[in-house]
This record gives structure tokens, C-alpha cells and sequence, in this order.
């Protein structure tokens, strides 16, 4: 007969509980001080301000998304005029992908908040507790895309 599971003492239920407790923090300490953004429309926003102009599907790649995943994220985030896209000159399936003006502005201004929600969730925290999460955590993702494949 099977070992019963004790499912609590498993890194999975931590991680995904984490993980949207984080997100909903995110948001929500974001609106409180009037700024409408996802952690995922920040992370594109951030990946543009660190180099603007990037082909959609590479931006998928580099976030972590399926291109049909960030194609609806473009979307929203373009009918909230944070960015625009520019269709290549020299193959028309090709979108380039650029922040806006308004999506300048907003990064610029969730930067502060951002680091204060970075300082509250790693408060009590030690710097080498941190380097070792990361190192799990990355070890899992690791393991994670021997098993499968992000399209």
C-alpha cells in the first residue's frame, strides 16, 4: 500500500499559495496608490524600459508566457495606452513592441511602490535565506522545464 501523502509538507502548496497571495499584494498595494497594474503588466512595462522596441514573441520568451498569453496581456495593456506595437518593415508578422509615453510615466512612478512591496515581503528575511530561496526555487524551475515546454 501507497505512503500517504503529507501534501502541507511538500514545497508545491507553498509556492502556488505564495504565489497568489504575492500577486494580490501586488495589485492591490499598487491601487492604493493609483496606479492599475498587474505584476505581469509591470514585469512587460519593466522588460521594455529595459530595452523598448522588442519583437512580441521574444517578449513572450523573456516573460515567461505563451505568446497567446501575452498577446491578450499587449492587448489590455494597449487599450490602456501603455505601450504600442509597430509592425516590422521587413516581415509584416513580425510586431515590435514599444512603451508609450503614458507607460513611461507609470513605470516611473510604480518604481517606489514596487520597492516598498519588495522591503515589506522580505522584512525579517536574511540576505542569505533570500540567496537560498532563489537558489530552490530556481533549482524547481530547472526541474520544471525538463518535463515541459513553454510555447
Amino acid at each position: 500500500m501507497p505512503k500517504i501523502l503529507n501534501f502541507e509538507k511538500t514545497l508545491l502548496p507553498w509556492i502556488g499559495k505564495t504565489a497568489k497571495l504575492t500577486s494580490f499584494y501586488f495589485t492591490d498595494s499598487l491601487a492604493e496608490n493609483g496606479i492599475y497594474l498587474s505584476k505581469e503588466q509591470f514585469l512587460v512595462l519593466k522588460k521594455l524600459h529595459e530595452k523598448d522596441g522588442q519583437v512580441q514573441n521574444d517578449l513572450a520568451f523573456i516573460t515567461n508566457r505563451s505568446k497567446t498569453a501575452l498577446t491578450r496581456l499587449i492587448n489590455t495593456m494597449d487599450k490602456k495606452k501603455l505601450l504600442y506595437r509597430v509592425i516590422s518593415k521587413d516581415d509584416k508578422r513580425i510586431n515590435h513592441i514599444y512603451l508609450s509615453a503614458i507607460g513611461k510615466s507609470i513605470f516611473k512612478e510604480s518604481l517606489p511602490v514596487v520597492h516598498k512591496i519588495i522591503n515589506e515581503l522580505q522584512e525579517g528575511i536574511s540576505e542569505e535565506d533570500i540567496e537560498r530561496t532563489i537558489k530552490v526555487l530556481y533549482q524547481i524551475q530547472q526541474n520544471q522545464t525538463k518535463k515541459i515546454s513553454i510555447t
